[in-house]
């Protein structure tokens, strides 16, 4: 390979593969919960083997939520209502252990003052680039498209013969000056039933999903297609695989082109800033790209366990800022708050429907309307940066 060129791959994962749908049910308990007890503090976990779901964790709240039925309509709406699939939805087995809310983790959360502070210490990060429209890494955002697609294709019955687990990767190569050049390669793996032939599937995926995704000019000649490289994949789901929620949290993010702070996503409310605060920096780090302050933009938050305010952020422009890196710093922070509360309110996070964003990605979903993810800080971004670059000419002359 070229020197000059650096290959960055991406991979994503369909609803049904056993992780996500973990992720699922985790995310729709979630939103039981919130819908009734908007105040609800929740921390579930869901794994999943063979025929056996087991769900576990705390939740601290008035609201009354049939949590099997739940999972159970959760496994079905995915297509798992078989076990020649990997799992039935209507038959099996599940298994709850849900405690309530640690005392010493709820008294530093809901404060004596009203204040919210950070349900646990760790830090977040938020990331955009000018890849996309959408102002994500282009290799997930085309990696999810293609999960997105195989999914579609499944339950709209275009290709019958597929069953719900499966996943994508696409690599991406870029120039020295961080130009996209082109996808190098192209990797599927789909669940199927036993009776279709590989070379059918391989056929039918290149023509109905990858085609319908990824535009031709995109393709570099010597592109490399890997569709099914096993040459076989009947046995998916839970029953291939042990599902775990919070497994997949680089597909959940960015894919792996920026920095992850460890904490998952699904099954937690808005006061764990695991979640929450990622998607603020998200937010944060969209609206400084669309702003023209710089083609990369990377924000990072850290939290102490019960302390309203990040102790610190910090942000990374990788040498592509227009502006001088600390202005773009100071004025990140005097537009957003990042407080726990601040967050909260501000994204309306106890409003939100978290199942959606439970496979596919978190970010970049320009179908859904996430408040994390709305361009209404560019202007204010504008022109308090003009205000700070003005006052430091002034202090210079």
């Amino acid at each position: 390979m070229n020197k000059d060129i650096t290959l960055l791959t991406s991979e994503s994962v369909t609803e049904g593969h056993p992780d996500k749908m973990c992720d699922m049910i985790s995310d729709a308990l979630l939103d039981a919960y919130l819908k009734e007890d908007p105040s609800a503090h929740v921390a579930l976990e869901t794994m999943a083997s063979e025929d056996t779901v087991f769900i576990a964790g705390e939740v601290a709240s008035f609201a009354k939520v049939d949590v099997k039925n739940k999972a159970r309509e959760i496994i079905c709406e995915i297509g798992y209502d078989s076990k020649e699939k990997g799992i039935d939805g209507n038959e099996c087995l599940i298994l709850t252990n849900i405690g309530v809310q640690s005392p010493d983790i709820a008294q530093g959360v809901t404060q004596c003052n009203g204040t919210i502070g950070a349900g646990d210490q760790g830090m977040m990060y938020g990331y955009a680039c000018d890849d996309t429209e959408e102002l994500m890494p282009l290799s997930i955002s085309l990696a999810h498209k293609l999960s997105k697609r195989l999914t579609q294709v499944r339950k709209e019955g275009l290709l019958p013969y597929l069953y719900p687990d499966g996943k994508s990767q696409v690599t991406v190569a870029y120039n020295n000056q961080g130009e996209i050049l082109g996808i190098t390669d192209v990797v599927i793996s789909a669940q199927h039933n036993a009776e279709v032939s590989v070379q059918k599937l391989r056929m039918d995926i290149e023509e109905h999903v990858i085609k319908e995704v990824i535009p031709k000019e995109l393709l570099l000649p010597d592109v490399k297609i890997h569709i099914n490289p096993t040459g076989r994949f009947v046995v998916g789901g839970p029953a291939g695989d042990v599902g775990l929620t919070g497994r997949k949290i680089i597909v959940d993010t960015y894919g792996g082109i920026a920095r992850h702070g460890g904490g998952a996503f699904s099954g937690k409310d808005p006061t764990k800033v695991d979640r929450s605060a990622a998607y603020m920096a998200r937010y944060a780090a969209k609206n400084v790209v669309a702003a023209g302050f710089c083609k990369k933009c990377e924000v990072n938050l850290a939290y102490a366990i019960g302390v309203p305010q990040p102790v610190s952020i910090k942000i990374d422009t990788f040498g592509t800022e227009e502006l001088p890196k600390e202005i773009i710093e100071d004025t990140i922070k005097e537009v957003f708050d990042f407080s726990v509360a601040g967050i909260i309110n501000n994204l309306s996070l106890t409003k939100v429907t978290y199942k959606p964003v439970a496979a596919y990605g978190h970010f970049g979903r320009t179908e859904l309307d996430l408040p994390w993810e709305r361009l209404d800080k560019v202007t204010v971004l504008q022109e308090k940066a003009v205000a700070r670059m003005a006052e430091e000419i002034c202090k210079n002359r």
